[in-house]
């Protein structure tokens, strides 16, 4: 029984939940470390001084494919789904 125990716990770390903010104090209450989540996500993901993104050239060593049209796309489904009710 000793041996079940043992084998149980011994892979076992306690969990912690600790963030540092800006300054290096560290945070363990889960209300403050979503709170700096959430800054830290928002400082990320809304950066200042980008306004104009525009689509750039591709340069690939192979020449892009045209479009397809609406009954190609249909077509392929169609022998896809035929292809898979063979298996």
């Amino acid at each position: 029984m000793y041996r079940c125990i043992s084998d149980f716990n011994y892979d076992y770390r306690p969990r912690t939940n600790m963030v540092k903010d800006m300054k290096g104090d560290l945070f363990t209450d889960c209300h403050s470390i979503l709170g700096r989540w959430k800054k830290r996500f928002f400082q990320l993901l809304n950066v200042n001084g980008v306004n104009d993104v525009r689509q750039t050239d591709r340069h690939t060593a192979e020449p892009l494919e045209p479009q397809s049209s609406t009954f190609e796309d249909e077509m392929a489904i169609e022998k896809l789904k035929r292809q898979i009710t063979r298996y």
